[in-house]
């Protein structure tokens, strides 16, 4: 009989390992059985959104905290939700890196290197996030920046090949691709695992892996809203579109969950591929468990939501898919409780156990008292305190000064003081370079349409006011607060009556005879929608009048404006490419598309003023038609501010109620 043969010293080595191996995974299957039918888990979907790179609650425009906003506070409740949910995951909905002086600072004013962390997602891997999408406006500085801050090589003019400082957390986007290879610009969809902690029908706890699946979506639009940045170089789908191209190669990963993370909120009118806010029709994409939106800068679940088709508001569930919108500006977080049980051997949402909130770092103000909101993350600070340092330094800059208040309390009732130097602004610069490609414009009236920005939509701070005195770069950003490029169209009479008419549905319909009080502002649309042109027109804004009719005088130059009367009007590359869905504007006729920002040709003409007096700024260009109402007009604004309305020449208008949390009801006189 022979000696029997020597196995291999790795043979054996790997036989002992095996046998270890088998005993120590018997010993983890006695204590943590396998997954049956019945068991269950909840787990936590936690988003923020629309953060805009508002990382401390800090006014860079009136320079002092402002404890209302800013992500320290929302990595607060972060952390507090992490400790109440055991099983939590961390998504961002994207308008995250523009937005604020800070990040027009790491921007535009000293780019960030490429080795160099942009200071939001700093923050951001400070607090450990799962994934994000992009948002309309981080487009806003070009693809070679966004290439470049994302740490994404993008094959696109102008995109970097290095792999950057970027994120510490997978970008996903699926309807935005390059026009040179069809390949879009971040990974469509990505895979998150952890193990999470579940539990048996007997109540037994196991500690088992769930893979969720991300979706990422910008609103198509992107390439109407920039398209002097994106036009040629990339291609945009529809969201629906683009869940169906996408899901079956996600679905073959074999995810427990899949979320859709879209910047986009709730709109269930027949879909678009072009739908600015395609999250309804999202939902009814089968596949999707759970859905994130954004853009909206509201709250879902919301009163806002109320009595939409097929959505629970109060609950947060649309088309049966949970869904939740957490604000903006850091003021809030989304959560969504999802209840799992497990069912025919996947995990299945339990629809009547799970539900969706919007938690605000801040609880509402109380009449004497400052609102009562959460410490901020006292990690978050020391991670951009000397960028943002050098952000207050930045805006400081002096540019001249100023012997008029230039205020948006009242710009909807007829103070155009913050709105006029935008105007003057703008018109002399295309005065000036609008011949030089367009001799033939040369005798053209130029006219300009500005919006007031902040309107009071963010709380009764979020206004623009610059008082007497010196002038800084940081008031040029407080009167334009979005870094828009400058645009000028062609247009005529009609075409300029149809955009006044499109302006003035900022107003409700005013009912004379109506002897209760009557809210004179639609909060259905947005301020940043109602322009107001100037340039030698005067108009009259009819509100007794249904929409679209409600222009009853316009001239120009002391005459009536004709339908064929050729002008050319000034504005942003937002509305000049269809942003608001103004008639007539739909990017075809721009005349002239400037490399240069609105802001910085605000502050180069301030400049140039030095000091600036009311008679460098043209007058209010319109008012309101006479009415006589049995009842008040009424309106909602800062509180005690009837002064600022007096020294615009508003003095129809009277505070009527101090709310005590810094807003006041108003009324406004507008009989003859």
């Amino acid at each position: 009989m022979s000696a029997p043969r020597p196995r291999p010293v790795s043979t054996l080595v790997l036989g002992v390992l095996a046998a270890g191996l088998l005993a120590g995974c018997s010993g983890l299957l006695s204590r943590h059985p396998a997954l049956v039918d019945g068991a269950r888990a909840d787990v936590a979907i936690l988003e923020t959104t629309d953060i805009h790179s508002n990382l401390l609650g800090y006014d860079y425009y009136k320079l002092k905290a402002d404890p209302t906003l800013g992500y320290e506070r929302t990595a607060t409740l972060i952390r507090r939700a992490r400790q109440e949910f055991p099983n939590t995951f961390l998504f961002d909905d994207g308008d995250t890196i523009q937005g604020s002086v800070l990040a027009d600072y790491q921007a535009l004013a000293r780019p960030v290197g490429c080795n160099e962390e942009l200071a939001v997602y700093r923050a951001m891997d400070s607090v450990g996030y799962d994934g994000a999408t992009a948002g309309n406006h981080e487009f806003n500085y070009g693809l070679p920046f966004l290439s470049q801050v994302t740490g994404t090589p993008m094959n696109v003019d102008g995109g970097t090949s290095k792999r950057c400082a970027g994120p510490h957390f997978p970008l996903v986007l699926a309807n935005v691709a390059s026009a040179r290879d069809g390949k879009p610009l971040f990974k469509p969809w990505a895979l998150v695992s952890k193990t999470i902690e579940a539990y048996t029908p007997d109540g037994s706890k196991l500690a088992v892996p769930l893979k969720v699946g991300i979706l990422g979506f910008a609103p198509p639009p992107i390439l109407q809203w920039d398209k002097q940045k994106l036009e040629g170089r990339v291609t945009v789908s529809g969201v629906v579109e683009a869940a169906q191209k996408y899901l079956p190669a996600l679905e073959a990963q074999h995810p427990d969950l899949i979320v859709a993370v879209l910047h986009g909120g709730l709109d269930d009118r027949p879909y678009t591929p072009d739908m600015e806010n395609g999250g309804w029709h999202l939902a009814g994409v089968p596949g999707i468990d759970a859905l994130l939106l954004g853009h909206s800068h509201t709250e879902f679940p919301g009163p806002h939501y109320a009595g939409m088709q097929d959505v629970d508001a109060e609950r947060g569930l649309v088309r049966g898919v949970p869904a939740v919108m957490g604000g903006f500006f850091g003021k809030d977080l989304g959560v969504i409780k999802l209840a799992l049980v497990r069912q025919g051997g996947k995990w299945v949402v339990d629809k009547a156990d799970t539900h969706s909130e919007v938690r605000p770092i801040c609880q509402p103000a109380v009449k004497g008292k400052a609102p009562d909101c959460v410490a901020p993350d006292p990690a978050i600070a020391p991670l951009v305190a000397k960028v943002h340092e050098a952000a207050i330094a930045y805006v400081n800059t002096p540019i001249g000064d100023s012997r008029v208040r230039l205020s948006s309390y009242f710009a909807d009732e007829g103070d155009m003081t913050a709105l006029a130097p935008i105007n003057a602004a703008q018109a002399e610069y295309v005065r000036a370079e609008l011949p030089k490609t367009h001799p033939e414009l040369a005798d053209v009236p130029v006219l300009s349409a500005a919006a007031a920005f902040r309107t009071g939509f963010g709380g009764p701070d979020d206004y623009t006011d610059v008082a007497p005195g010196p002038l800084t770069l940081r008031s040029a950003a407080d009167l334009y607060f979005y870094p828009n490029t400058l645009a000028a169209v062609k247009t005529d009479g009609a075409g300029l009556k149809a955009w006044l008419e499109q302006s003035a549905r900022r107003f409700n319909r005013i009912d004379p005879a109506k002897a209760g009080e009557q809210a004179l502002i639609n909060p259905h649309y947005v301020g940043y929608n109602f322009d107001q042109i100037q340039g030698g027109i005067a108009y009259t804004i009819d509100v007794s009048k249904p929409a679209g009719e409600r222009i009853t005088s316009l001239t120009y130059d002391g005459k009536p404006v004709i339908p064929q009367q050729p002008f050319v009007i000034v504005t942003n590359n937002y509305r000049a490419s269809g942003g608001g869905h103004f008639p007539g504007l739909d990017g075809s006729n721009i005349v002239l598309a400037s490399p240069d920002g609105a802001r910085e040709i605000l502050a180069r003409w301030i400049e140039r003023k030095q000091h600036l007096t009311a008679a460098d700024l043209e007058p209010t260009s319109w008012h309101f038609a006479p009415l006589k109402t049995r009842g008040p007009v009424v309106f909602r604004a800062a509180a005690g501010k009837q002064a600022v309305a007096a020294a615009a020449g508003l003095n129809h208008v009277r505070q009527l109620k101090d709310h005590g949390d810094g807003t006041a009801t108003y009324a406004i006189d507008l009989s003859p």
